[in-house]
């Protein structure tokens, strides 16, 4: 990057558990309640974007194209374009990245970007017998020709096939992502005490900056539609009676038999969107605006889709060689929790010369991380993970803290179902 990107601000919704207080809020509308905060808070009006980009994997059919619905309904002028970006778990960050290249590329000079999910409203969808009984009965013209349709329906026409387990399943290695944590967890060979260990200090980190008000700053009261008289102000994950014994009592939920993967050790599944503006640093420097931070570089990686955990240290591993920085220079880092088991795994491998030597091409390990710096604020075990939005957050989240500490740079990672990772360093000054 021949210029750091400006990221101007960035504030996001809470999240909440899917099912729960926002299943009857739409994506699009969670993504336009973030996108007008921002314009809101920055001072950027909308005039002054060239572009909207969002992140969104569960896309509704009723909002094809969600960013441009996203900006119409945040009040961007039609004549800004918009357009979704689809990476899986990084689709968030995949919005921020891609807004960087536009910019860098002169193709755009300011870029609201952001993530949006809501996983609530994943559909069930008709099975494929179920299909082709309304096919036929739809072309059966006569009385005769109904009755005959009517006739073969059974009532296993009416299982249903669930949206959220058909895009949280690997087409190519045929594993659902539990079963991938699974799989690293004996690889590793991580304990069931050790990710139920992790998964409590997920919840104690969340809640102590709940407490503190560390995550007042970066959500947006939200009111509930439609009648708008509940307003929701914080995430509801993260569980202030959660006990190592509590956990222990959870059954493993992917490998009935002999997993240590549960749901306690994994992130639920969640609402929320998360939006920031961004340009280039000269340009906010023109603006005479004092940037939250900035995006120093960016790295993507892929691997085997059923290893699709250890996504974070491929791309650290790149983004790190194409900044020429270290582990050691990174003051904080933000490693995205879908699975307890996972996180770990990729802790040992970034100490490990073993693996650099076997998966990364290097002759050293690419260098221990401190567990003081990692996800000093909870991550997404206690959080939550709304899959569109979490790459955008964990940037927020990140910078945020890092102005809090007085600290200069960090490393935010997320693992991406399909055998892929992304990560990204952000400074402030």
């Amino acid at each position: 990057m021949n210029e750091r990107i400006a990221i101007i601000d960035g504030i996001r919704t809470p999240f909440c558990k899917a099912g729960g207080q926002l299943r009857d809020v739409s994506a699009d509308h969670l993504g336009a309640v973030v996108a007008r905060e921002i314009i809101a808070r920055t001072g950027i009006g909308g005039d002054q974007l060239d572009e909207v980009i969002f992140g969104n994997v569960s896309q509704p059919s009723n909002a094809a194209n969600i960013a441009r619905v996203i900006g119409l309904r945040a009040g961007v002028p039609q004549r800004v374009p918009a357009y979704t970006v689809h990476r899986n778990c990084a689709s968030g960050m995949e919005s921020v990245t891609t807004a960087a290249n536009k910019i860098l590329a002169g193709e755009a000079d300011i870029i609201l970007a952001g993530g949006t999910e809501s996983m609530s409203n994943i559909p069930l969808m008709f099975n494929k017998q179920m299909v082709r009984f309304f096919e036929e009965l739809g072309r059966a013209k006569t009385f005769g020709q109904k009755l005959k349709v009517l006739l073969t329906f059974r009532l296993e026409h009416l299982a249903p096939v669930l949206g959220v387990v058909e895009g949280l399943t690997d087409p190519i290695c045929g594993l659902i992502m539990g079963l991938t944590a699974e799989k690293l967890s004996r690889e590793f060979g991580i304990s069931r005490q050790v990710q139920d260990q992790y998964a409590l200090e997920s919840h104690l980190k969340a809640l102590a900056a709940i407490q503190a008000g560390r995550f007042a700053e970066e959500i947006v009261p939200l009111p509930v539609p439609p009648q708008f008289k509940t307003v929701i102000t914080q995430d509801d994950g993260p569980r202030a009676n959660q006990t190592i014994e509590a956990l222990q009592k959870l059954k493993p939920y992917f490998d009935r038999k002999n997993g240590t993967v549960t749901v306690g050790n994994a992130c639920p599944l969640t609402d929320g969107a998360a939006a920031v503006i961004v340009m280039k640093e000269s340009k906010a420097k023109a603006l005479g605006l004092n940037p939250m931070g900035y995006l120093r570089g960016y790295g993507y990686a892929g691997l085997e889709p059923e290893r699709m955990g250890l996504g974070p240290i491929y791309a650290s591993a790149r983004v790190l060689e194409k900044t020429g920085l270290t582990v050691a220079d990174m003051d904080l880092f933000e490693i995205n929790e879908a699975f307890s088991a996972q996180v770990i795994a990729n802790l040992r491998a970034f100490e490990s010369t073993e693996f650099a030597t076997q998966k990364l091409g290097r002759t050293t390990a690419l260098g221990a991380i401190d567990p003081e710096k990692l996800n000093v604020n909870g991550g997404a075990v206690a959080l939550g993970h709304p899959v569109g939005t979490s790459g955008t957050r964990l940037i927020i989240t990140m910078l945020k803290e890092l102005r809090r500490r007085g600290k200069q740079r960090g490393l935010a990672s997320l693992c991406i179902g399909g055998g892929q990772g992304g990560a990204v360093i952000v400074e402030v000054e």
